[in-house]
């Protein structure tokens, strides 16, 4: 079974990309999605214990939380180490599910795969990109986004030019979602053509 690792910048199109994968049949874990669980189960106990007053009715309200870690290192790598562990666990129980469902090829969907070193976890790695004033017009869009708060996230995150660098794959979202999908589509025929681990 084939690892595919797909990441990408803030506002560069990974979420619509991952479901385009999910759209040819391929099993998707989406590490956000993943954390959003913990931050309403088992995680929140301890992130409430690690950092007072992020709780709010049971869950971790993810906008004090970032006040506390985004621009700090040292509290982002205390949530990092109640976070990690418990996301490996969620990635190694669907793993395990997929192989016994026979499947060839699973995607894991993570937003900061180099900044944690995810990429030892995948024979293979997709990363989605966009020009930077596509990617500033995006999420300067959402609702909750400052420049500041932009610029912040941006400085937190491995730069675009050195993911394309490091990737198998590059898709850029700034061509459109037809393109997108045609290269999603190349992705998934290339490995399950040549179905071996990279370096095997």
């Amino acid at each position: 079974m084939i690892i595919l690792g797909l990441t990408g910048s803030i506002g560069m199109g990974k979420s619509t990309t991952a479901a385009m994968f999910k759209g040819f049949g391929i099993p998707v874990q989406d590490a956000d999605a993943v954390v959003h669980e913990l931050y309403s189960g088992e995680a929140a106990p301890l992130i409430e214990a690690a950092f007072p007053g992020t709780i709010k009715q049971g869950v971790v309200d993810r906008k004090i939380l970032a006040s506390h870690v985004i621009g700090h290192p040292d509290a982002l790598k205390k949530l990092e180490a109640i976070i990690h562990p418990l996301v490996a666990a969620k990635r190694n129980a669907f793993l395990k599910a997929a192989k016994t469902q026979s499947a060839n090829l699973v995607v894991l969907d993570i937003p900061l795969l180099f900044e944690t070193g995810g990429e030892k976890n995948c024979d293979y790695v997709a990363v989605v990109t966009a020009p930077l004033e596509e990617q500033r017009r995006r999420v300067l869009a959402r609702a909750d986004m400052t420049a500041e708060k932009f610029e912040k996230i941006l400085a937190s995150q491995t730069p675009d030019a050195e993911k394309r660098e490091k990737a198998d794959f590059i898709i850029d979202t700034s061509l459109g979602l037809d393109h997108a999908r045609m290269e999603v589509e190349k992705i998934i025929a290339q490995l399950s053509k040549d179905p071996s681990p990279k370096g095997m």
